[in-house]
């Protein structure tokens, strides 16, 4: 079984879809076609966690529970010129950013 090593990166991206799953992507002036899709899933925050509390008359309620979800692509990718790579592409729902998370080895 192949082991993969992968490079953080967390890099914002443009990304356009087609059928839902991501079809171009931009990423460090080389546009990229997806060839093929491998993975796809969903990640929440912990759900016990808590953003900024606000104070009222002195009680402070959190502001919201830390519930953001990303929807993650594991995607073989090819530029001109260049070997495919594997790469996982993330969009933060509740930003609407795309980002490039990982890069394989």
């Amino acid at each position: 079984m192949p082991a993969f090593l992968a490079r953080r990166y967390a890099s914002e991206t443009d990304v356009e879809r087609r059928d839902d799953a991501p079809h171009v992507f931009t990423w460090r002036g080389r546009h990229y076609v997806v060839r093929s899709v491998f993975d796809h899933w969903w990640e929440t925050a912990a759900w016990w966690l808590t953003t900024q509390g606000v104070t009222t008359q002195g009680v402070t309620t959190p502001e919201a529970v830390g519930d953001d979800e990303r929807e993650l692509w594991r995607v073989e990718a090819v530029t001109a010129g260049r070997a495919p790579v594997v790469v996982e592409l993330c969009f933060a729902w509740r930003t609407g950013t795309w980002t490039v998370d990982a890069v394989m080895d």
